[in-house]
């Protein structure tokens, strides 16, 4: 298994960078000797989960119930108890309660203080000793280090646009395509470093190849070029217009990017057959896909759209934690816009993330397209130390499907015995 870290910070600052962020871990570990010493708590423990439950079935659960409601023989003809009820109207409240949906779609809450921000109520005060410490932070994130991100990201964009058009002039061929890589490589790896990313990539052997697909958990926009700065894909997407669309089309006119127009990204056919038609040239470079479709909160993967995997191409898994110490890089688009989530990024201290990627899958024999697509979700969430869910990240903004209803409501009639 091979290891690399890739720190992606400029060359005349890092020493400065790594010196100070040492020195605020020093003084922090500092802070909580302090307090153990006077057996001051600096945090109450959190939990992901505010009820216990055992994994325990329907048909248990209810038997329970009417075990301790009634001395009827259990194992006689089952049949409708009024009892009953009181297993699903218990379910319902520990589900708002404890939703495991729709808490992956707002920031991970933190067990620690990590002097960047106070996401949880335990942290609003501790001290002022960290009090200033946290002040002298916020003086030297937004003083020092966000005018010298906003200037990296501005030149890496330019660059970007500048290059890829000018590049885009040349004939096809191998000059054209070396010339291509690595200005992306340049201008995604200043990008990088415009949020001060240290990134460490596992089991480089099973990088993306040519003509297969590389499918990846989805925390944030910038998973983008966190994998497109250790080598070049080919991104799909819908076309936009302002100043995406003038990076898209500069970025096309250099590398054979598949870009959609708003109506034909509903059309699953035309999309199928686009991403068909790229991975049958082997000389383009791999597609980058996010199946789950939304940006999830580093916790966890949910359900994989099974379009991708039913192309029949080889499938490269990569798994992206990111470690959210030094600065939390979920972006939550219904409460931030990009500007905003820009913003907060690049006044973080750093952007710490791992990238493993898995040896390719393909489809197996009698397997159909869903199935495939859970066993590659299983492996990234198995390796990225992830929650594995089945349920759809459309949730996020649409409504419960009737299906997921119609399912526990077959689970009860089958246990009842009674026919679907």
């Amino acid at each position: 298994m091979s290891c690399r870290q890739h720190h992606c910070i400029p060359q005349h600052s890092s020493k400065f960078l790594q010196l100070l962020l040492t020195l605020v871990f020093l003084v922090y570990i500092n802070m909580c000797a302090y307090h153990d010493q006077k057996n001051h708590p600096l945090y109450k423990p959190y939990s992901n989960a505010i009820i216990a439950k055992e994994p325990t079935s329907l048909e248990e659960e209810i038997k329970e119930i009417r075990r301790s409601g009634s001395n009827r023989d259990l194992d006689s003809a089952p049949e409708f108890e009024m009892s009953d009820i009181f297993y699903f109207a218990r379910r319902g409240v520990e589900s708002i309660m404890d939703d495991e949906v729709t808490k992956r779609f707002s920031a991970e809450e933190l067990e620690s203080w990590n002097l960047l921000t106070r996401s949880n109520n335990n942290f609003h005060y501790i001290s002022l000793r960290l009090t200033v410490l946290w002040g002298l932070g916020l003086l030297i994130r937004y003083g020092f280090l966000l005018p010298l991100r906003v200037t990296l990201a501005f030149t890496g964009v330019g660059l970007l646009v500048v290059l890829t058009s000018v590049v885009g002039l040349l004939p096809n061929g191998r000059i054209k395509n070396f010339l291509s890589e690595k200005v992306h490589l340049m201008c995604y790896r200043i990008c990088v470093r415009a949020l001060t990313a240290i990134i460490t990539y596992h089991d480089s052997e099973n990088k993306p190849k040519n003509g297969g697909i590389c499918v990846a958990n989805h925390t944030s926009p910038i998973d983008v070029i966190i994998l497109a700065s250790d080598g070049c894909y080919a991104m799909v997407g819908q076309i936009h217009g302002g100043l995406i669309g003038v990076i898209q089309r500069s970025m096309v006119k250099a590398c054979p990017h598949v870009w959609f127009e708003r109506s034909e990204v509903k059309d699953r056919h035309l999309v199928a057959k686009r991403l068909s038609d790229h991975i049958e040239d082997k000389t383009k470079l791999p597609i980058l896909i996010f199946p789950e479709g939304t940006c999830i909160n580093n916790t966890s993967v949910m359900m994989f759209k099974k379009g991708s995997f039913e192309i029949g191409a080889t499938v490269y898994p990569v798994a992206i934690k990111y470690d959210p110490r030094f600065g939390d890089a979920f972006w939550n688009s219904s409460k931030f816009g990009m500007v905003n989530y820009l913003l907060r990024m690049m006044s973080s201290w750093a952007i710490v993330c791992s990238v493993w990627y898995l040896p390719p899958m393909s489809r197996e024999e009698g397997e159909d397209a869903v199935q495939f697509a859970n066993r590659v979700k299983a492996a990234i969430a198995r390796q990225g130390g992830l929650v594995d869910l089945l349920w759809d990240g459309g949730l996020k903004r649409g409504k419960v499907k009737d299906t997921f209803k119609e399912e526990q409501q077959k689970l009860y009639s089958k246990m009842l015995g009674a026919s679907d």
